[in-house]
């Protein structure tokens, strides 16, 4: 997979398998966001499907 960064996909989750490592990046095309809860009414309730646990660190910024 290219690891270089999506400038359209910005992300401070660095834990991400996907996370661009030099920037607050995605690597990926494109992310699939999905829901927490049946009734959505504000962020907490959402989620991004496409997060992958990965091997560059623990730390969630921003």
């Amino acid at each position: 997979m290219d690891k270089s960064k999506n400038p359209s996909i910005q992300c401070s989750v660095t834990s991400c398998a996907y996370h661009c490592k030099a920037q607050e990046y995605c690597t990926l095309p494109e992310i699939k966001v999905g829901c927490c809860e049946n009734n959505v009414g504000n962020c907490q309730e959402t989620k991004c499907n496409s997060f992958k646990l990965g091997d560059h660190g623990t730390c969630c910024t921003g």
